[in-house]
């Protein structure tokens, strides 16, 4: 932990780590929800003629659903399409993912909030999804650590992940802060270069099928497999950067 805590700081200049505040994904990270998302997304992209596969859905997961829909009509019929068109087709895979049972909450997440908000840090959500369903169930499950101004949505930013602006943009609403000063948990490479590039340190829980390598190469400072092996491992890591 001393290790990958020194790398960041170097490799950014920073003269500190103080984190006052947690930036959660929410998909595969707070919910087991990605197989249902590649279900609904196969389903949906077959009706408009788009192939995609599970591992696509995977791979693309946490950016906006209308920019990998543009992404994937432009590889695969040579076309752009306006928003309007992208949003069209992302509210069917809106429609069939919400036909679905509803995902579980993963073991370790109401342990490891309540342990972020125990060591006096706020608890933040930085997703892709503008869902306002699932902004409802967000607040319904995590309303003890969670209010909707620290949820920042695809609505929220121009440009979602992997460029920056999406975990930007959760500084801001987590009260102003500098990248030092914040932690990023991901579960998938697009948001993973999302909170690198946004200079954060960031936390990778491959819950999904991916190697390891896919999002250690994306930049994660380090990598757990489960939300309970970072509960475990919680005391060590905020002893570690008491002392930054």
């Amino acid at each position: 932990m001393k290790d990958e805590i020194n790398k960041y700081l170097e490799k950014h200049g920073f003269g500190h780590f103080s984190p006052k505040a947690v930036l959660f994904d929410m998909d595969g990270v707070l919910y087991d929800s990605m197989p249902h998302h590649a279900i609904a997304w196969q389903e949906s992209m077959k009706q408009f003629g788009i192939r995609m596969t599970k591992a696509d859905a995977y791979a693309t997961e946490g950016a906006r659903g209308i920019d990998t829909i543009q992404q994937f009509v432009k590889q695969q019929q040579g076309k752009d399409i306006s928003l309007t068109e992208a949003q069209r087709m992302y509210d069917e895979k809106t429609r069939r993912f919400h036909m679905m049972p509803e995902a579980p909450i993963f073991d370790g997440v109401l342990d490891i909030m309540r342990n972020i908000q125990q060591a006096g840090m706020s608890i933040n959500v930085v997703t892709g999804s503008g869902q306002r369903p699932l902004i409802a169930r967000l607040l319904h499950d995590f309303g003890a650590f969670l209010n909707e101004n620290h949820i920042t949505t695809a609505y929220d930013v121009k440009r979602g992940k992997p460029f920056p602006d999406p975990y930007l943009a959760g500084l801001q609403k987590a009260g102003n802060l500098q990248p030092y000063e914040a932690i990023v948990i991901e579960n998938a490479p697009l948001g993973i270069r999302s909170g690198v590039a946004a200079g954060i340190f960031t936390i990778a829980i491959n819950s999904g099928p991916l190697p390891d390598d896919s999002l250690l190469n994306a930049g994660a400072n380090i990598l757990y497999h489960k939300m309970t092996q970072l509960v475990d491992d919680w005391s060590n890591f905020i002893s570690f950067f008491a002392h930054y």
